[in-house]
């Protein structure tokens, strides 16, 4: 009974090691499968990344060449709004300059009463000289003062200017 009981021995441990390393083996092709559908899926959601990066990136291209044509063409109104403005200021300067001083300084100081001072002052610079001397003779004191002031700080900085 010796033997047979150690032969059941030998065959239960053989076979329970048989069992163990199935299982194991099992486990194994479990593993490497999972293994197997991981990869799949980070190779797939990189290729998903990689290409909505692209798209991104295209994206931002086309907008930055959006902004840069805005740019352009806000800069070109701006040089057309420079050039129409100094056309007016030019046009205005030479009426100014064909009316009669006390006319051009009753406007002028109706036109400083209402706060349009740096308009006034943009016709003025465009006068000739002895043309503003004839109509700063004709307007208020106080509007006179207040042009003159201004004319003392624009050769300030116009002065400031040519040192550079």
């Amino acid at each position: 009974m010796n033997k047979f009981l150690i032969i059941v021995l030998i065959l239960g441990t053989h076979l329970f090691a048989e069992d163990t390393a199935g299982t194991f083996i099992k486990e194994k092709k479990e593993i490497i499968e999972l293994k197997k559908e991981l990869n799949q899926f980070y190779t797939t959601k990189e290729a998903e990344y990689k290409t909505r990066k692209q798209e991104l990136d295209a994206l931002l291209a086309k907008i930055k060449t959006e902004k840069k044509n805005i740019q352009d063409i806000y800069d070109k109104n701006q040089l057309l709004l420079k050039d129409i403005k100094g056309e007016v200021v030019t046009k205005t300067s030479k009426i100014y300059n064909a009316m009669k001083p006390k006319n051009a300084a009753e406007i002028f100081n109706k036109l400083i009463d209402d706060g349009k001072i740096e308009d006034v002052f943009d016709i003025i610079l465009k006068l000739k000289e002895a043309k503003v001397t004839q109509i700063m003779k004709s307007m208020t004191i106080k509007n006179a003062s207040k042009i003159t002031e201004k004319l003392q700080n624009y050769s300030v900085v116009d002065e400031s200017k040519k040192g550079k």
